[in-house]
């Protein structure tokens, strides 16, 4: 096939669709595929040379994209490299408008698609550009201040239904350059790597933001699939730091993320060639923390572990490129991570977690399958092949679907539904179906009898159909599969049942899926004839008898299912008489299933059921509108399968019945027409839907009835006669596949030769697929055209008469007239060619062709006949206008005609909701059987015919980019006609047709909106109301169409928001209608969502085009179009610059509109406010706005409404930022500013190198001449982790723009600003409006007011001072919240845009700013501090600490100083905390001091205080972290830290008795004792470890041992709310410590720990000490695991302490047990059991006689102890394995019955464990029972239902 292919075309195509060479005119399709491609090459290169990016350009890469649409990649190698080429230039344009990017990179990711066609010897891509566009985009300086929009950014306006769509659209923009990166990524150059990391290793600081973006580009860009031979260049770079930092991090910080991300890649791109081994207890220890999954009883959860969780499909990823290699190591993790976490997939446990367990279980196989198929199957590409070493064997793959099994049958019944596990099971049947399916079935024959269980039933078949495939096709592994086929469809019939829909529907799926894959045919004639035939293929014959038996079967329970849902049961007369959506539902089930079943009959059982249908359908009369419906979709099926014997039956028996009622004329004019008559003419419409050569023989007969039926009175009787029409047509001139057998040719052969059940399960061949097409012939044509000349003619006749007012019809008539139009037009739309006419000339001018591509569908259109299609449209428009003048609310006609009018534009024989739905069932079903293992498009062959018929379907449908043509124009103008009319019903719908077609003609919008905007008007006086709200609709367009009002496009926006303003002048708008002020808020809302910052700039760079010029003379086929002349390309740069100039001319133009429209006295302030939106979003950072709109912007900051205020105040900061004067950066090597030489290698954290940039109070530039000589770093990331290669750094003072302009030196905008801030009027105005509430007790500090202050104190320096210094001190003074919170924005936009001042000036402003700091701090109160807060953070970030030294030293001031009371102490606090914060590890020395300061005053009494404290010495300590290659810090550390405070909390520890909390006495005075102090130094330090727990990276383990004991003392044992702050606070704190990710090197120091509190006298600290035990293996279980020693330490504390002396703690001791067994921690081993029992026989001495007086048994208290211990422990194991039996439960159970009548605690312990067991064993005791002996069973029913068990 290849070969002929490089003949016809000249050129080998890299990857073109198979499905085009089985299509019925599939060798015209080469010839006209090389036809477009030439065209587009051609004119794409032209169209870059001549510079034409609009419309040239982007035309021809949307017929680039349909071509790859329908052809593939169906271009040669070098065709391939070139288009690839010039798109990633054209994207990489830096000033190109975003949606044009987007576009060209959906295009650029679709070329990209297949990797393997392209390797890295065709084809290198640079990064950098790729990097700079991300970067541009995704962090924008600007955008936040309004100077950029971009699809999906947060607007002003926002309302909660946006914010959804927002969720569903936010991936445009940023998903797409995602995507293309993913794209282009294998193709970066083997240098990428180095070049990367040289880029953003200096961002990776961790405690700053910029972490975050460093490590999500490596995730995103770093490539991982270079060869073998270049790993030195690639990951080996960098995967041993990542993997430490990794390692090394424990609290997961939201980076962490993405690290896990580029590990999975990894993993996955390099299987085999990275030794994982070392790291893999580490990674599941990790994967199950991510799970979030609930431990114990009192677990904390920390909120970051729920937001910041694994992704669990890079997880699964990771996991299953770990599988194989020789160690095996990764599957017996993997094991034991399904192992721990099985049971929380029991159906009784649900919680948020659920879902994420769920996704893991569905994925895993699907990941490991597509893995095995790389492995063995894929045709080998250029990417690296994984190593025979680490492929998976079979043995790999065994152990892994063994793993697996039990928590898929778990989750089979889970409450989120049984898909994930039918998924899940699909993929692991594929592998190992003797493994899967058994076990599948066990549950399913049950819940096939069971009647009670109806969600059991629909589990368990949904995952049987997951499986089928895999079942039927047997195959060596698994040959007895199909046996069970049969029973199970048998068994499956009593499911359709009309009384439970969801059980019915599943049914259905069940036996189609079945039967599709199976031939019913009955062979077991062949037991007899041969003697080949193995054991199962014997059972398969004589088994294959009973098909028929089941065929009729179903039959009878399809009929009682429809006997019971005729309309008279279900409802009365006078309810509807359409369908519910669940009938239509059930009908839709019932026809596929019934027809698939009769597709893979043989032709004997198929008579069979054709003579039962065909009975049931003529002795009974059904109504037509329910049971009608289903019992003649049933009989379709059957005609549709063997049409010659069908119509046979039914066609004259159907025509004779209606011919025997209709003789009588009256019949014809009855309102209501005989039942018997409808029905079979209901039934002769349907049967009729088949092959149209087989209609031919009987088109007399059903002629004469439609010529008989057409024209009957009643509405319902034409309308089937109709239908009938429509089915006959079509079934004659459409193009379809005939038959949709699993086997091509059917299944006539006899059996001698021809053996039906080796066709069980077969996949289609797509190379001999042999599809019978149906394709229209001469007879049938010229029968279609009688057809049309008989019934159309006369119709469009008399409605022309009618129209042109000779002939008089009543409505019902035209109605009827016009129905049996719209069918023949549905009928033989294919037929008709489209609609003639004139191209509109001059809509867009443009230097190369913009044709419209036809595609060739299988229809030679006869020139010589009529074109019906002109023909109805001519009197479609005549009756159109005649019905508007004379009887415009003859509503009905007009929804018909707006219909048809639609056809007629867009219907060449299918619609496209229709394909639409099938292309979406079709993913369905393929999914649903696909194999994903074999792959290669081994598919059942009726699912292989569709998919072709669907690829015929997409070449009608593709009509994209049609000539607007003038018959084109005429009929929008009529759309836009009815889109205004009278009647809203005819206006909504007249709207959807115009809105498809403005998206379908190219260039149109721009003829019709002059026609819309007429409507607008408001020097038209006579627009009515209707036509003014109609007009608006069709500006605002449907929700994911076109939208009139906000094109790209200067033209465009530049008429309609003007016109859209006006409008509020026009008389026809009215405020008091609502309707009309929704739309108008619609109208705006969608315009300020769907903005995007339309290009000013539309040139191409050279570099295009030269890759343009390669592509017009390289590859075949070479493009016709002429290279551009020397002349040609002048114009071409001509029209360019013209382009440019215009564009910035129309939008000064319609800011000016907008303005003007804004300044007439008489606009409503609706649409004031509407235009003042729109010009906010006119702003842009590459022009300047016009003076007059700065002018305007200005002048609003004082205007009356609060919306204008809000939109001026974020203009104006953006207006700041236009026209602020750039500051000249030098570069500067790091090593020149201090002297020491880089060390090699990395070292992170404080080095000698990077020490001048810390704070140094000795240092500090405190003159005029150290201010100049100090080098100012601003951001804080730089030289934290290494120095950038250049350090952009701001030149000296003197070459910078000059500050302190005088008015004469600024430009016009600048005199606008500095005039209106100079006017004291203003400024106290302003103040006034910016101190008022805006929303009681919601305000916050506002981002927006800061930075206009930020920008005013940066562009002209300390000019305003004088003015708003007075404002400010009053301000300070005040403490109303809405007064403190304007200063606050004020001084922090002062500090901010202090930047770049004077020495001098810097001082005197901090002259003022220090006394009025003070004076606010103290006047702070509960609403505003969290606004200073954020003043002081705000101010502090992005700056170098020396540059604020007067801040930080007036902040450290003594904080907590005890004047204001504790609130003001706290406040201060975290006023400072917000500063010191923002300066990360630059300023180690101000930690050090706030440190000092505070040690003595944690002794803290005020809670609010003591909790702030906690939350300051988190920050202080956060710089304290263990990461890899990082250099101890200079900023505080824990542990001396804690040294200190252990001395002073010694009291505590010492003493024994119990630690009450201390309650402060008024009248204490003096000095309290050191216990006291100590007590409420322990309160503090307990805030400090709750508050520091979520927020470090790594925790101080070490130090966090030494606290425990103290903790253990007091947390209490209960969960009670009442306790104190103390006992509360303790136990959060032990809860959290035990969630903490270990090392392991530090699981010894903790066993130790807990070993020695295990030891202490207090039996609530030996109570605590399991709970924690219990959450912190869990969370790091397979570092435990992996470290023998540890879980021996482990079960020997928790065996030690099952023999306590306290019954509680014996009691947690033997649950901690059972859950450390349960998740296979520990194993139950002989010499555990031995133990146990040996302890359970410890002698109890004889009870004596009790005197009635005494009530204690005097039993020595060890024996009984250890007696307990005994059967606890025995408890324990049976508690452990809930859902199932081992092999040495039955002996335990009965050990322990032997203790029943023991004394108590054992008794009850005992019961407790036997009720336990039998409530876990219930649901499936029919399967445990097995496990026992009889004698054992006899003991267990005596034991479970004895009397005991109730006492």
């Amino acid at each position: 096939m290849k070969t002929e292919q490089s003949d016809t075309s000249g050129f080998h195509p890299q990857k073109d669709i198979v499905y085009n060479k089985l299509l019925p005119y599939a060798d015209r399709l080469d010839e006209e595929s090389t036809e477009i491609l030439r065209k587009i090459k051609g004119n794409l290169a032209r169209a870059v040379q001549l510079k034409e990016i609009w419309p040239g350009v982007l035309f021809w890469t949307r017929k680039l994209s349909m071509y790859m649409r329908l052809y593939g990649r169906k271009f040669s190698k070098e065709d391939h490299v070139l288009f690839i080429k010039l798109l990633y230039e054209l994207v990489t344009i830096p000033k190109l408008e975003i949606s044009m990017m987007q576009g060209l990179a959906r295009l650029l990711i679709n070329l990209l698609k297949k990797r393997e066609l392209l390797s890295r010897e065709d084809l290198v891509l640079p990064w950098r550009p790729l990097y700079e566009l991300h970067d541009r985009i995704l962090y924008s300086k600007t955008e936040h201040l309004g100077l950029n929009w971009f699809p999906n950014s947060p607007r002003l306006r926002s309302s909660t239904k946006l914010i959804m769509l927002k969720l569903v659209q936010r991936c445009s923009v940023e998903g797409v350059l995602k995507t293309l990166v993913k794209s282009c990524r294998p193709y970066f150059s083997d240098s990428a790597t180095q070049e990367m990391l040289d880029e953003w290793r200096p961002l990776l600081c961790p405690f700053d933001v910029t972490m975050q973006r460093a490590i999500s580009y490596f995730d995103l860009f770093l490539p991982t699939t270079l060869p073998p031979e270049l790993h030195h260049k690639g990951f080996r770079l960098w995967f041993d730091e990542m993997m430490r930092l990794w390692s090394s991090v424990q609290n997961l910080p939201s980076w962490e993320l993405h690290l896990v991300n580029l590990f999975a890649r990894l993993a996955n791109d390099n299987i085999g060639y990275i030794d994982w081994d070392p790291y893999i207890p580490k990674i599941f220890t990790r994967i199950l923390r991510s799970l979030n999954l609930p431990v114990g009883t009192s677990q904390m959860i920390v909120p970051r572990y729920l937001t910041n969780a694994y992704d669990i499909s890079h997880v699964v990823l990771w996991i299953s490129s770990l599988l194989g290699g020789p160690s095996k190591q990764a599957q017996a993790q993997l094991g034991g991570l399904f192992n721990s976490i099985t049971s929380f997939f029991h159906p009784s446990n649900h919680g948020r977690w659920l879902m994420k367990l769920m996704k893991l279980l569905q994925r895993l196989p699907a990941s490991v399958v597509r893995r095995l198929h790389r492995e063995r199957y894929r045709k080998p590409t250029w990417l690296t092949p994984v190593p025979e070493s680490h492929k998976l064997t079979d043995e790999d793959i065994t152990d892994f679907v063994a793993s697996m099994m039990q928590p898929v049958l778990l989750a089979m019944f889970s409450k989120t539904g049984s898909l994930d596990a039918a998924q899940a099971l699909q993929n692991l049947a594929l592998m190992r179906p003797e493994l899967v399916i058994p076990p599948v079935l066990e549950k399913t024959y049950p819940a096939l009898e069971t009647l009670t269980e109806p969600h059991q039933l629909t589990a368990t078949l949904s995952c049987m159909i997951g499986v089928a495939r895999s079942l039927v096709s047997g195959g060596q592994r698994y040959p007895e599969g199909p046996t069970h086929m049969l029973p199970l469809l048998m068994r499956a019939l009593p499911g359709v049942d009309p009384n439970d829909f969801s059980k019915c529907m599943i049914t259905f799926q069940f036996i189609a899926t079945f039967v599709t894959l199976v031939p019913l045919v009955d062979c077991s004639s062949a037991l007899h004839e041969r003697t080949d035939l193995t054991e199962v293929e014997r059972e398969m014959c004589s088994a294959s008898a009973e098909f028929e038996d089941f065929v009729l079967q179903f039959m009878d329970r399809c009929f009682a299912l429809i006997d019971s849902s005729t309309l008279e049961q279900t409802r009365e007369e006078t309810e509807t008489e359409k369908m519910t959506h669940l009938e239509s539902l059930v009908e839709l089930g019932l026809s596929s299933t019934f027809s698939t079943i009769l597709t893979q009959c043989s032709l004997d059982i198929f008579k069979v059921a054709l003579g039962k249908v065909f009975n049931f359908a003529t002795t009974n009369i059904f109504e037509t509108r329910v049971a009608g419906r289903m019992v003649a979709d049933m009989c379709r099926a059957a005609s549709k399968c063997h049409p010659a014997e069908s119509l046979k039956l039914f066609v004259p028996h159907c025509c004779s019945a209606i011919n025997q009622i209709a003789v009588n004329e009256e019949v014809l004019n009855d309102e209501e027409l005989d039942k018997e008559l409808l029905w079979n003419l209901q039934l002769l419409s349907e049967v009729a839907r088949v092959d149209g050569d087989k209609i031919l023989p009987y088109c007399t007969q059903l002629v004469q009835i439609l010529q008989l039926t057409l024209h009957l009175k009643c509405k319902q009787g034409y309308m089937l006669a109709c239908n009938l029409l429509h089915h006959i047509l079509r079934s004659i001139v459409l193009t379809y596949p005939t038959e949709y057998c699993s086997v091509p040719g059917g299944f006539q052969q006899p059996t001698n030769d021809y053996l039906a059940i080796k066709d069980w399960g077969r996949p289609g061949d797509l190379w001999n697929l042999d599809i019978r097409w149906h394709v229209p012939c001469v007879e049938e044509i010229s029968f279609a055209f009688y057809l049309l000349d008989l019934i159309l003619q006369p119709e469009l006749q008399r409605l022309q008469r009618f129209a042109q007012g000779e002939q008089d019809m009543n409505r019902d008539d035209v109605l009827q007239s016009l129905a049996i139009i719209q069918h023949c037009l549905l009928g033989a739309g294919s037929l008709m060619p489209p609609l003639k006419g004139e191209p509109i000339p001059d809509l867009v001018c443009s230097m190369v062709s913009l044709d419209e591509t036809g595609l060739y569908t299988g229809m030679e259109y006869d020139q010589s006949r009529e074109n019906y299609r002109d023909a109805i449209c001519s009197v479609m428009r005549k009756l159109l206008h005649y019905i508007l003048e004379h009887s415009e609310d003859d509503t009905k006609s007009l929804f018909s005609i707006i219909k048809i009018i639609s056809d007629l534009l867009h219907f060449k024989g299918s619609h496209k909701h229709e394909f639409d739905s099938r292309w979406k069932s079709f993913n369905l079903v393929k999914k649903s059987m696909e194999n994903r293992l074999h792959g290669r498009k081994q598919h059942i062959r009726a699912l292989l015919i569709d998919r072709v018929m669907l690829q015929h379907e997409l070449r009608k449908l593709t009509a994209e980019g049609c000539r607007y043509r003038s018959v084109h124009q005429e009929l929008m103008k009529d759309l836009l006609r009815l889109s205004t009319s009278t009647y809203s019903q005819v206006r909504s719908r007249a709207q959807n047709v115009l809105f498809t077609a403005l998206g379908t003609y190219n260039f149109c919008c721009r003829d019709l909106i002059p026609h819309v905007l007429e409507f607008l008007n408001p020097d038209k006086s006579s627009v009515t109301q209707q036509q003014f709200k109609g007009a608006l609709y069709c500006l605002l367009g449907s929700h994911n169409g076109v939208c009139l009002a906000n094109l790209h496009d200067w033209e465009c926006i530049a008429v309609t928001w003007p016109a859209i303003v006006r409008s509020g002048l026009s008389s026809a708008m009215s405020l008091e209608k609502p309707s009309i002020v929704r739309l108008f808020d619609d109208l705006a809302d969608k315009i300020h969502r769907q903005y995007e910052t339309i290009g000013t700039d539309f040139s191409i760079p050279a570099e295009c085009c030269a890759v343009s010029k390669q592509l017009m003379v390289t590859g075949n086929p070479i493009p016709e179009e002429p290279v551009p002349s020397e002349e040609e390309l002048a114009e071409g740069l001509r029209r360019q610059e013209l382009k440019n100039s215009e564009s910035v001319g129309k939008y000064k133009k319609l800011i000016g509109d907008l303005l003007d429209c804004i300044s007439n006295r008489n606009m409503p302030w609706k649409f004031e406010q509407i235009s003042i939106g729109f010009l906010s979003l006119l702003l842009r950072d590459d022009h300047q706005l016009p003076v007059p709109a700065v002018l305007f912007f200005v002048k609003s900051l004082n205007h009356d409404s609060l919306y204008v205020r809000k939109v001026a105040i974020s203009a104006v900061a953006g207006i700041m930022k236009q026209i602020k004067r750039p500051h000249k950066k030098v570069s500067i090597s790091p090593s020149q500013l201090c002297e020491l030489k880089e060390s090699n290698g990395i070292i992170a954290g404080d080095r000698p190198d990077n020490q001048w940039l810390q704070y140094n109070s000795s240092n500090l530039p405190r003159t005029q001449q150290d201010w100049d000589s100090c080098t100012f770093v601003e951001k804080t990331h730089w030289g934290y982790y290494c120095w950038p290669r250049k350090l952009m750094m701001y030149a000296p003072l003197e070459e910078q723009p000059k500050h302190n302009l005088t008015r004469e030196e600024m430009t016009e905008r600048e005199q606008i600003i500095y005039d209106h801030f100079s006017d004291p009027v203003f400024i106290n105005q302003l103040i006034e409006f910016l101190s008022l509430e805006d929303r009681k007790g919601k305000d916050k500090f506002s981002p927006r007011r800061f930075c206009l202050f930020k920008g005013l104190f940066r562009n002209f320096s300390d000019a305003f001072l004088p003015l708003l210094r007075p404002h400010m001190e009053r301000l300070v003074a005040d403490s109303h919240e809405s007064k403190q919170r304007c200063v606050a924005e004020i001084i922090s936009g002062l500090i901010r845009g202090c930047k770049h001042w004077s020495y001098t000036k810097v001082d005197d402003l901090w002259e003022l700013l220090c006394p009025l700091l003070r004076t606010a701090l103290s006047n702070i109160t509960v609403e505003t501090y969290a606004d200073w807060g954020t003043c002081i953070a705000t101010a502090c970030e992005s700056r170098d600490p020396r540059k604020l030294h007067w801040l930080f030293e007036m902040l450290m001031e003594s904080p907590v100083n005890g004047e204001g009371g504790s609130f003001v102490d706290a406040c201060r606090l975290y006023v400072l905390q917000g500063g010191l914060a923002q300066q990360e590890w630059r300023v180690p020395e101000l930690l050090h001091r706030l440190l000092q300061y505070l040690e003595p005053k944690l002794t803290q009494v005020y809670k609010n205080v003591r909790e702030r404290i906690g939350s300051v010495l988190t920050y202080i300590f956060m710089i304290d972290v263990k990461l890899p290659y990082t250099q101890r810090t200079t900023s505080p550390h824990i542990s001396d830290f804690t040294e200190r405070i252990l001395l002073q909390l010694k009291p505590l520890t010492e003493g024994d008795e119990e630690i009450k909390n201390h309650v402060v006495e008024e009248n204490e005075v003096g000095e309290q004792d050191e216990r006291t102090q100590a007590i409420k130094l322990l309160k503090t330090v307990l805030k400090w470890q709750i508050a520091s727990a979520g927020r470090s990276f790594s925790t101080a383990v070490p130090e966090q041992l030494r606290l425990l004991p103290l903790l253990f003392k007091i947390a209490p044992v209960e969960n009670d709310d009442n306790y104190d702050e103390l006992k509360r606070d303790a136990k959060t704190c032990l809860s959290l410590m035990s969630q903490g990710l270990l090392y392991t090197e530090q699981i010894p120091l903790v066993l130790s720990a807990l070993q020695e509190i295990a030891g202490s006298s207090s039996w609530h600290a030996r109570y605590t000490v399991l709970t924690y035990l219990q959450i912190m293996v869990f969370y790091n279980l397979f570092t435990f695991m992996s470290d023998q020693r540890a879980v021996n330490d482990v079960r020997a504390l928790v065996i030690r302490l099952l023999e306590d002396e306290q019954l509680e703690v014996r009691e947690l001791a033997a649950t901690t047990l059972s859950g450390f067994l349960q998740c296979n921690f520990l194993s139950m081993d002989t010499p555990m059991q031995a133990h146990f029992e040996a302890l359970g026989k410890t002698c109890l001495p004889k009870k004596r006689k009790r005197d009635l007086g005494s009530v204690v048994d005097t039993i020595p208290s060890a024996d009984l102890v250890r007696r307990h211990a005994g059967v606890l422990g025995l408890s324990a194991c049976i508690l452990s394995s809930p859902y199932d039996v081992p092999t040495w439960m039955p002996q335990l159970l009965m050990d322990l019955s032997a203790h029943l009548n023991d004394t108590q605690p054992i008794e009850m312990t005992v019961k407790k464990t036997l009720s336990n067991f039998r409530r876990t064993h219930h649901d499936n005791w029919q399967q445990h029972k097995q496990q026992f002996t009889d004698d054992q069973l006899l003991v267990l029913t005596d034991l479970l239902v004895s009397p005991c068990y109730y006492a």
